[in-house]
């Protein structure tokens, strides 16, 4: 194995293949970093590597089943092999599901858990440690504006980014003065696949919310990072909604954020396999008759 001094620093791009990760690994590339993506298409990293390439950039790729125990090993290995070291860690690989917890499959939900939380905190103490012996680089971790309130209808979604936001912010503090930078990008919707794949762009509180370019979101991240920044929030829309947020009682936000996330056509919670609003109103109904007569 070649040996430490030797190894050159390396900017890793988790999930790297598309959307975000991508448009950071292309920013990045801009100041003369090496490269390396990661993710599960091999299809997909071979195309976004030939474009770092075509940007005059060092680029590796590696496919990796995030899911799988020993991913932040390999990945190691991988880096060492090829003379590198991880320099900057890009955690941008995550999902998420719209729709209602008790009816979407336990196995993809539990998926959002292993991916977005348990993938991401394997890899980040898998590279801190170096990072802090070298006195330098850090992790940029991708949230959302979704960390700053619980989701009804994605709720593990939302859940996992509140974890992703706390993880990240806790570490920025730990490590100040280090040399290490840990940040966190909570951007709100995105023009990515993501909200096509998640279904979330069926939803109204997407349609209501303005989408933000992938590439300036990875501008203000990089940006923000290299400032030492702890949090980068990007978009004026963005930041208004975390304001709203944090302004509104949860007794009035939480309905308010399920109505926006729940279509008309969805099948109701309880498993009836009716529409809400159908099984839902009849209910309604029902408890208004019952309570009318004893008044």
């Amino acid at each position: 194995m070649t040996a430490q001094t030797e190894l050159r620093p390396a900017v890793v791009v988790v999930g790297g293949s598309r959307g975000i990760g991508k448009a950071i690994a292309e920013v990045a590339v801009r100041d003369g970093a090496a490269i390396v993506l990661v993710a599960r298409s091999p299809d997909g990293l071979a195309a976004a590597a030939a474009d770092m390439l075509k940007a005059g950039g060092e680029a590796f790729s590696v496919a990796l089943d995030l899911l799988a125990g020993d991913a932040a090993r390999q990945l190691e290995s991988f880096l060492s092999a090829n003379g590198l070291f991880c320099d900057v860690l890009v955690n941008s690989a995550g999902y998420g599901l719209r729709g209602s917890a008790t009816l979407l499959p336990v196995a993809d939900q539990l998926g959002i858990v292993d991916l977005n939380m348990r993938a991401l905190t394997d890899l980040t103490l898998r590279f801190l440690p170096g990072m802090v012996a070298r006195g330098r680089g850090g992790v940029i971790n991708l949230g959302s504006v979704a960390s700053f309130t619980p989701g009804p209808y994605m709720a593990l979604y939302y859940a996992s980014k509140g974890f992703v936001r706390s993880f990240s912010e806790a570490l920025h503090q730990e490590l100040h003065r280090t040399g290490v930078t840990v940040t966190c990008v909570a951007p709100g919707p995105v023009s990515t696949e993501f909200l096509e794949r998640s279904g979330a762009n069926r939803a109204a509180l997407f349609k209501v919310l303005p989408k933000v370019d992938s590439h300036y979101v990875a501008e203000c991240a990089w940006r923000g990072f290299k400032s030492g920044r702890r949090l980068v929030i990007p978009g004026v829309s963005a930041k208004l909604a975390i304001l709203v947020a944090a302004l509104l009682p949860s007794a009035v936000l939480l309905p308010l954020i399920g109505r926006l996330q729940r279509r008309s056509n969805d099948p109701c919670p309880c498993g009836s396999g009716k529409t809400y609003k159908t099984c839902h109103g009849a209910r309604q109904r029902n408890m208004d008759r019952v309570v009318s007569k004893r008044g």
